[in-house]
């Protein structure tokens, strides 16, 4: 490790396109040891991509880091920022899917999880469903895509932000009632470019304005992103928080009891705007045997402390590895 606790940078060893159906090819790569202890990152977003600073937070001589572009987003084709691509294969549950189907096309048994923010939802949908493949969670800013997040974080949090809130809500061209997400999402299907530019500038503005506490202005986490992930992110983001992410509201804080016997490690910023602690404190409370590591100064972005707790965990479970 450096003086930062991270890793030397790596490169995959291995990469290339997973043919995952409904015309869509997943981007996969693989970094550090072959015979390592497999790992699978979950970006965020959705929509984000994955990047590449994740891969020095795993030991490259202990770990085979698994990094994939969930669909439409990243190095996966088709792009959603292409109006012609369709997007009604790109659901909760085609990502679990295609997360299966990666596992199987790797030869993989099982692999611990990690990710964050919208990566934690994804990694709990998938770990209830195939909790035989997954042999440690660690995640950092715990979400679960409840409407009631969801509201929170398009509207409730608009009581800090009033003046940039009013602009969100114009910019949707609603009443401060109504559907806001479902109002972009609609925008971002529009046939005109310019109108789905705006759109994706005004989201951008907004998803900025709840980090603006933890960047101090220094950059946009959303808008300094080149123009067609920013399109392509707020396309994605948008569709699904407009569907609940397909999930019923609340099921998988209810179903985290199939989680028991996985052991795993939540972190999470006492200070996150976008994504209030109330809900690692109710996975903590759902899920058996999980730790919750609570980091009192930091957000959702997290902090060097939230990075040593992340670092720290992913360096116990490597101690477990399979050869």
């Amino acid at each position: 490790m450096n003086e930062h606790g991270l890793y030397p940078p790596i490169e995959p060893y291995e990469k290339g396109l997973l043919d995952v159906g409904d015309g869509n090819h997943v981007y996969w790569e693989v970094c550090g040891n072959p015979r390592g202890k497999p790992a699978l990152v979950v970006h965020g977003g959705p929509g984000s991509g994955c990047g590449t600073g994740v891969r020095r937070y795993f030991d490259p001589e202990q770990y085979r880091i698994v990094l994939f572009d969930q669909r439409g987003c990243g190095r996966s084709v088709p792009h959603a920022s292409d109006p012609a691509t369709d997007m009604r294969s790109n659901t909760t549950w085609h990502l679990v899917d295609d997360m299966e189907r990666l596992r199987k096309h790797l030869g993989i048994g099982s692999w611990l999880l990690h990710g964050g923010s919208w990566g934690s939802t994804l990694i709990l949908a998938y770990a209830e469903r195939h909790p035989e493949r997954v042999s440690e969670i660690v995640i950092s800013s715990v979400t679960t895509t409840r409407r009631s997040e969801i509201d929170w974080l398009y509207r409730g949090v608009g009581r800090f932000f009033p003046e940039q809130w009013e602009r969100f809500i114009a910019g949707a061209g609603l009443s401060p009632d109504g559907d806001l997400v479902g109002a972009y999402a609609r925008l971002m299907e529009h046939s005109d470019a310019a109108v789905r530019d705006k759109a994706t500038a005004d989201w951008c503005a907004w998803e900025d304005t709840v980090l603006s506490g933890e960047t101090k202005g220094a950059f946009s986490v959303y808008g300094d992103r080149p123009p067609a992930s920013r399109l392509g992110f707020v396309r994605i983001c948008s569709r699904y928080f407009s569907h609940g992410a397909w999930l019923e509201e609340g099921v998988l804080l209810r179903e985290a009891g199939r989680l028991a016997g996985i052991p795993g490690v939540l972190v999470h910023g006492r200070l996150d705007m976008g994504g209030p602690p109330d809900t690692a404190w109710a996975l903590h409370r759902a899920w058996p045997g999980v730790e919750l590591i609570v980091v009192e100064d930091a957000g959702h972005l997290g902090t060097v402390t939230t990075r040593g707790h992340v670092l720290r965990a992913l360096d116990h479970f490597a101690e477990g590895r399979v050869t």
